[in-house]
């Protein structure tokens, strides 16, 4: 059964005119919103959406909408189809002058499968070789930062420091370069006190003895040097622990786990009682491993312990001296 015709057109008047409604207050709705200020939301409020849109649940401002999305334009679902489709190389690093973005020829005269190749193609891959060395450094200060960042991997790689530091450290000589601090000092000096900053910033701490032995420049540069570039930096250097010597001392003296939580103890105690202020951290973690070997019937020489933490006897001897007394340890 079908409704009359004037029934049905009055049904159809109707809903037009509730549709009509609703689009005014959508409109009173978006003039209110235009007159917000984004910056008088509360960000509990505020959602981040999947595209990368910020917006405003209760009233649909959107905040932000510029997004950039650094992922790939594909997709996978799985490992192998991910390792399929990607098409990057090696990540950047600040390690390298040029952030590992330039091509390099490998000195390999072989060709892809292995074979190797003809003398003219050789020569050929030499002067290619020559000229892309020559063209990855466009300045002096290029040159410079190459000449330094190649020296802090060598000095990382003999002190045996992980990759971490190596970055921190390329990281400040970078803003050292920017700052023009290294006008009038050695490249080796600044890279050598960039990589001792790294060290003590990453909680791996190395005396400046041990890095003095693997630089070019002596101890008392390296520790002018430091004192200047961390000043101008604005580099926020805490006190070393001496708790973190002992592990590796201990390691080097084949001394067991007891001694090294009898040694952390005996500095946790005299530190408390403010014997360490004004004292060099290697010495007074030498010095509570010396007591504490002796605590435990592992006895090691001054000798020893002082070889290892490269101190003198004397300080180990003045150091454990304070220490016992401190104890209430009767020698």
């Amino acid at each position: 059964m079908t409704r009359p015709t004037r029934q049905r057109d009055h049904d159809r008047q109707r809903v037009g005119d509730e549709d009509a409604e609703e689009d005014e207050i959508d409109v009173e709705a978006i003039e209110d919103v235009d007159e917000l200020d984004p910056e008088d939301f509360d960000p509990e409020d505020l959602t981040r959406t999947a595209d990368g849109e910020l917006i405003h649940e209760e009233t649909g401002m959107i905040i932000e909408d510029e997004q950039i999305d650094p992922g790939p334009e594909w997709r996978a679902f799985n490992h192998s189809e991910r390792q399929e489709k990607s098409r990057v190389g090696a990540p950047t690093t600040k390690t390298m002058h040029d952030k590992g973005l330039t091509t390099t020829i490998d000195w390999k005269d072989k060709d892809a499968y292995g074979r190797s190749i003809s003398s003219k193609k050789r020569s050929q891959m030499h002067r290619l070789r020559k000229w892309q060395e020559r063209i990855r450094t466009k300045d002096a200060g290029e040159r410079n930062l190459q000449f330094a960042l190649s020296e802090i991997d060598r000095m990382a790689s003999a002190l045996g420091v992980p990759r971490s530091v190596r970055e921190v450290a390329s990281v400040i000589y970078r803003r050292a370069l920017n700052e023009d601090l290294i006008r009038g000092r050695s490249i080796e000096g600044v890279s050598t006190a960039a990589l001792y900053a790294a060290c003590r910033k990453e909680g791996i701490p190395r005396s400046l003895e041990e890095i003095s032995e693997v630089s070019r420049v002596d101890r008392k540069e390296i520790g002018r040097t430091y004192r200047y570039i961390s000043q101008e930096l604005g580099l926020e250097m805490r006190p070393v622990d001496p708790k973190k010597y002992v592990p590796r001392f201990s390691s080097e003296l084949e001394l067991s786990e007891e001694v090294q939580s009898k040694a952390n103890e005996i500095i946790e105690t005299t530190a408390e009682q403010g014997l360490l202020s004004g004292k060099s951290p290697t010495g007074y973690a030498a010095a509570a491993i010396y007591a504490a070997s002796l605590l435990c019937n592992e006895k090691k020489t001054q000798r020893e312990v002082a070889d290892v933490a490269q101190v003198t006897e004397v300080t180990i001897r003045n150091r454990y001296q304070e220490q016992i007394e401190a104890m209430g340890i009767h020698s």
